[in-house]
């Protein structure tokens, strides 16, 4: 069994370490890659006015966060609710970074870097130059987004489940595949072919073509999907 937390947040800015702080936690869990239904969500008082520009992503001002509690008084609720399970996130330098902030400022154990998924990087190794943003993905996998009108953390926590799904080759993809291979057997159509035989040409081949080669793939492809 395979269990997995899905999780975004929500923040006062963008720099952990000057000031800004962690508003809102949204996760839902996976087990072997499929919701279970069970998810967690909690907003926090950052107990610091929200700027305007942030409030147009998420739509969270302080006088509406003033009453939750502070980070100090959910800390073991969430460590509790991630146990020891991989961690799965959107840019996830960014959510781990502000959540471990706040869990050192407690002398609480932090979530650990080597047991989180990176599904941005996983997007951009996947789909080379295209936008990878959640919007995109959801478009790219006609994942409905349309309650999406902020930025929340639970909602978009189950929106990256799915396309998380969908990065790992979607839905029963063995299933997907059998039925591709036996449309393309009913649909096979063989025509006689006019060409002409033509004889193999043979291409010489630098002696040094594997050091070249191989210096390509080290030098000159940036983070490719094979070394994920």
């Amino acid at each position: 069994m395979v269990r997995e937390i899905v999780f975004d947040t929500e923040t006062t800015g963008f720099n952990y370490d000057k000031g800004d702080r962690l508003i809102e936690i949204g996760a839902v869990e996976l087990i072997n890659h499929i919701p279970t239904g069970k998810t967690y969500h909690q907003y926090i008082n950052p107990e610091r006015e929200v700027p305007e520009d942030a409030v147009k992503v998420h739509g969270l001002t302080y006088d509406f966060l003033k009453d939750y509690p502070t980070f100090d008084k959910v800390a073991d609720e969430w460590l509790d609710f991630i146990g020891d399970a991989k961690l799965v996130a959107h840019n996830a330098t960014f959510d781990m970074n502000f959540v471990n902030y706040e869990l050192k400022q407690l002398s609480k154990q932090q979530m650990s870097w080597d047991n989180c998924i990176d599904t941005l990087e996983i997007a951009r190794s996947m789909f080379p130059g295209a936008r990878c943003s959640l919007d995109a993905l959801c478009k790219r996998f006609e994942i409905d987004n349309s309650a999406r009108t902020y930025h929340g953390a639970l909602l978009d926590a189950e929106l990256l489940a799915e396309v998380y799904l969908e990065l790992l080759g979607g839905k029963e993809p063995s299933l997907l595949l059998n039925n591709k291979k036996e449309e393309k057997k009913e649909n096979i159509i063989v025509k006689n072919s006019d060409k002409k035989y033509r004889e193999p040409r043979i291409f010489k081949i630098e002696e040094n073509f594997d050091e070249l080669h191989n210096n390509f793939l080290e030098n000159k492809i940036k983070n490719p999907i094979w070394k994920l």
